[in-house]
């Protein structure tokens, strides 16, 4: 009730409207979809993959001898002196907190990243809404909501309008 009192105040749709008013023009974005499809986060997680992929084969390869030297521990460890098998289970501890620690300032790293890729892809297309907003006189523009009618979703014109902006042609004008 108080959120569609406060919409009907902030859109001018009280009860003292007058007839010649005109409807407000609403529409919807799927940041979701953005964020998934547009050619900019797909050039972020790209660019991610790139930046990261040494370092995550890093990984893999520390993973690969830690498991060679926890096999070889467990296959061998019988017939190693008590001294031996001691030395090489510190070494396998040692190791495996060492991974432990790269790990997780991979994830750290990684997801710090992430965060600051997808901030500047929803920048750019927060700027492209608000000029299809201009451009298209809209009253107002959500971009999170339970559902959208298909209707008032202008998801796919604001893709359009990003790669267009990527590319440098295009233009925002109405789909219809």
């Amino acid at each position: 009730m108080a959120l569609a009192l406060a919409l009907s105040m902030v859109l001018g749709l009280g009860t003292a409207m007058s007839a010649s008013a005109q409807e407000a023009r609403i529409a919807a974005v799927n940041s979701d979809r953005i964020l998934r499809e547009s050619a900019a986060a797909k050039a972020a997680q790209s660019k991610l993959e790139q930046e990261f992929s040494k370092r995550d084969k890093a990984l893999q390869d520390m993973a690969q001898r830690l498991k060679a030297m926890s096999d070889n521990i467990d296959k061998n460890g019988s017939s190693m002196s008590p001294t031996d098998r001691a030395a090489r289970q510190r070494d396998l501890a040692q190791l495996d907190a060492d991974f432990q620690r790269k790990q997780r300032e991979f994830r750290e790293d990684l997801n710090q990243r992430r965060n600051e890729e997808l901030a500047a892809v929803l920048d750019r297309a927060n700027k492209v809404i608000k000029q299809i907003a201009e451009q298209q006189h809209y009253d107002l523009i959500v971009q999170e909501a339970v559902y959208v009618s298909p209707r008032i979703d202008i998801t796919d014109q604001v893709l359009k309008a990003l790669a267009a902006g990527a590319t440098g042609t295009g233009s925002l004008t109405s789909p219809n």
